[in-house]
């Protein structure tokens, strides 16, 4: 049986990256996305707003971390994770987020201009694209 879990989207940071290391080291920096649906009901234009967890490892989760901010506009390219966890109550939980394999930044948001140069900074600020790295297991 065939299967493929590939998620592409484009949006806006609803918060500042959080990052964390594991016990070994490892980056991992967390943010949220909203990404707006815009569809036609009756003769009218609506849009609805869909809030995701992105979820970037490795030296990928650092450049999110150091570059990105609330309102940045981004392309995550990555696949869905299904997680379950039990909270000290004894509640069971579960949640759907996208591990992030690339992530590009885009221009008009947070201090850029829409060449995505940060504005007083220069064109090499800081990176364009934050891409996977080969040692992050997964």
């Amino acid at each position: 049986m065939a299967s493929l879990n590939k998620v592409i989207l484009i949006g806006n940071l609803t918060r500042d990256p959080e990052l964390r290391y594991t016990p070994s080291g490892l980056a991992i920096a967390k943010f949220g996305l909203a990404v707006n649906d815009k569809f036609k009901q009756g003769d009218e234009w609506k849009e609805k707003v869909n809030f995701i967890d992105i979820v970037v490892w490795g030296k990928q989760g650092e450049n999110c971390s150091e570059y990105l901010a609330k309102g940045r506009s981004v392309c995550v390219d990555g696949r869905l994770q299904y997680s379950t966890w039990e909270t000290e109550e004894g509640q069971k939980r579960s949640k759907i987020e996208v591990v992030a394999e690339k992530v590009v930044f885009l221009g008009g948001k947070g201090g850029q201009d829409d060449s995505g140069k940060a504005e007083g900074r220069g064109a090499n600020s800081g990176p364009a694209e934050a891409s996977q790295n080969d040692d992050v297991p997964f």
